[in-house]
């Protein structure tokens, strides 16, 4: 370990195993450390006694739920669309040919006390009771407008006004009404909370036609959701670009104390101190819990993995992910429910594990928070609930050489994940991150 890096990484969680994997296949020497003895960190993917370890102080898990070898329990859920940001980084860095990928089988959404597939085309959208008989037009108009602008047919000024433009405007230029705007913004842009209509509205713009195209690449694969998801949970994510990252002669040191971050008179980090060992490197890249002092914290997420003997009624699927917008349960935020099956290899037949997450709201008990989500699931075997702390860095790092990363938020995707990928790597290399196919590395064909 007392040797000069380039890069030292603390923690083993996707973004920084990301960042681990790209900068190795650039030529970068990394030294990847973590405390833990597993990958993944807060987004690791555990087996029933983990899962008691962590939620119930290490009781033994009832004999009835099965082996204990048959659960990956992911600790964030999360899905990935196919057309989103971490999809293309799979792909063009070749990772995706360590994962195996499984369709999830539907996206509904709640309205009106009732579950509701999420459709899948701008046609099938202006078809659906989501949207109302007088609607119908002005939303058709909007898509078509949205399609337009795909296919590069729009003015320079239309372009332009998308920037000046709050997405609330946009949706009074085509007189879409509250219902119709809930479908798009939180169906199909997936945003939480109502924040985005004050923003510019070429994001909002964007994530639709994101959805779309995801939507419509399903249906060319006879899927029908955009979603999918990594066969054995999603700690194999993290995995997969640590693997890359070996590859191109990444050294990992798993179960590992970090016992100082050293750093130089002006506050400059120098190295990081383990025992009687110190590594040295220009940088330092890690999660925000070994930056104590230099995050801040800006939410709380309310998270409950609940384990059941029968899907959830009424999504008629092995696996589903279901919105509630925040209108619809009289809150601020969104609630979303993921459900996974043994068709995902992350439970044994005949049992399923659900998930609920959404922006904690109150100081009080968070079970009643996400009373809405829970009363959707049916019978529940077994509940385990957690309330975590989100933080961020406080300063960019580019003084101190310290990249702090975001924690997991609660969307239901990892479009968040790959934004903050894209900013720590231009902080951390002062460019923008251009993905190509990597070249290949010695051994990379057996690896």
């Amino acid at each position: 370990m007392d040797e000069e890096y380039d890069v030292i990484i603390l923690g083993t969680g996707l973004t920084e195993c990301m960042l681990s994997g790209i900068l190795a296949v650039e030529g970068k020497k990394v030294l990847h450390i973590d405390r833990n003895d597993f990958y993944g960190g807060e987004c690791a993917s555990v087996n029933l006694t983990q899962l008691y370890q962590r939620f119930r102080n290490g009781a033994e898990p009832p004999k009835e739920l099965g082996r204990d070898r048959d659960y990956l329990i992911d600790l964030i859920p999360k899905f990935l669309m196919t057309g989103e940001g971490l999809i293309k980084v799979l792909v063009y860095t070749n990772v995706v040919r360590y994962l195996e990928f499984s369709a999830i089988a539907t996206s509904m959404v709640y309205n009106g006390g009732k579950i509701y597939k999420v459709p899948s085309t701008s046609g099938e959208a202006t078809m659906s009771p989501l949207v109302g008989m007088l609607q119908k037009f002005k939303a058709r108009s909007f898509f078509e407008f949205l399609q337009k602008w795909q296919q590069g047919e729009i003015t320079a000024t239309q372009k332009s006004d998308l920037d000046n433009k709050p997405m609330s405007e946009l949706y009074d230029q085509y007189s879409l009404n509250e219902d119709t705007q809930e479908f798009i913004g939180h169906a199909m842009a997936l945003y939480l909370d109502e924040k985005y209509k004050k923003q510019p509205a070429r994001a909002t713009c964007e994530r639709v036609i994101m959805y779309a195209s995801s939507a419509a690449r399903a249906l060319e694969d006879n899927r029908s959701s955009p979603y999918i998801y990594p066969q054995y949970g999603l700690g194999d994510l993290p995995q997969a670009f640590a693997r890359l990252s070996a590859v191109y002669a990444g050294t990992f040191m798993l179960d590992t104390p970090v016992d100082e971050i050293v750093r130089d008179d002006k506050g400059v980090f120098v190295g990081v101190r383990s025992g009687e060992q110190t590594a040295r490197a220009k940088q330092v890249i890690g999660d925000p819990s070994y930056f104590r002092n230099d995050v801040r914290k800006t939410d709380r997420v309310i998270r409950a993995i609940c384990i059941l003997r029968s899907p959830i009624p009424k999504a008629d699927a092995d696996s589903a992910q279901i919105i509630l917008p925040q209108r619809q349960i009289g809150r601020e935020h969104d609630i979303y429910v993921t459900c996974l099956s043994s068709q995902q290899k992350i439970c044994p037949q005949g049992f399923y594990v659900a998930s609920i997450s959404t922006i904690a709201e109150t100081s009080g008990d968070p079970k009643e928070e996400i009373a809405a989500g829970l009363k959707l699931l049916g019978p529940i075997e077994q509940i385990f609930v957690s309330v975590s702390d989100v933080y961020e860095p406080v300063n960019d790092g580019t003084a101190d050489n310290v990249f702090i990363s975001r924690s997991y938020d609660a969307t239901s995707h990892f479009e968040t994940v790959y934004e903050d990928v894209k900013d720590m790597y231009r902080r951390i290399t002062g460019k923008e991150l251009v993905l190509q196919k990597r070249p290949e590395a010695a051994g990379d064909a057996t690896a």
